[in-house]
């Protein structure tokens, strides 16, 4: 279960969303948190520059699997903005990192976007549960709804 705690961590991921909407990038942010609470890393969404794979929950993966031990993963969460694609949740499933907890759901996005007619992505969207099934997942948090729908909106120009 979510606990009011870890908000400040969500918060981050936002703030992060915002940086990356500022630089000309889809408003996505991740912060990866060890087992004792600190932040270890944290990244935004660099897809603008042509690498659809710059998602920064894959880039936490990469980054946890060169610089912390097997039960550093095994113990860590990682928090972002939305909900890890599928691509994002395999590599946090092969690098084995712990808890997943997400602000908006992969559903709500999907949702938002086919309101204002954008086209969906590449990739089909599944929960990130069902691609790393052993991985404890936890998300929406409704208090993040509104800000990230006005970033995602704000993206897409409208």
């Amino acid at each position: 279960m979510i606990q009011k705690t870890e908000h400040k961590y969500l918060h981050r991921c936002v703030e992060l969303a915002r940086e990356a909407l500022a630089a000309g990038d889809e408003p996505f942010g991740s912060v990866l948190v060890d087992a004792k609470g600190n932040i270890r890393a944290e990244d935004r969404n660099r897809v603008a520059g042509g690498d659809e794979t710059r998602h920064p929950e894959f880039e936490l993966a990469r980054w946890a699997a060169n610089h912390m031990t097997a039960d550093e993963r095994a113990g860590s969460t990682v928090y972002t903005s939305g909900e890890h694609c599928p691509m994002c949740a395999a590599a946090h499933g092969w690098v084995r990192l712990g808890r997943i907890v997400y602000a908006v759901s992969s559903k709500q996005l999907g949702a938002w976007l086919a309101e204002i007619g954008v086209a969906p992505g590449p990739v089909r969207s599944f929960p990130a549960s069902e691609i790393a099934p052993g991985v404890t997942v936890e998300g929406p948090v409704p208090e993040f709804a509104e800000e990230m729908h006005a970033l995602h909106l704000r993206a897409h120009g409208k």
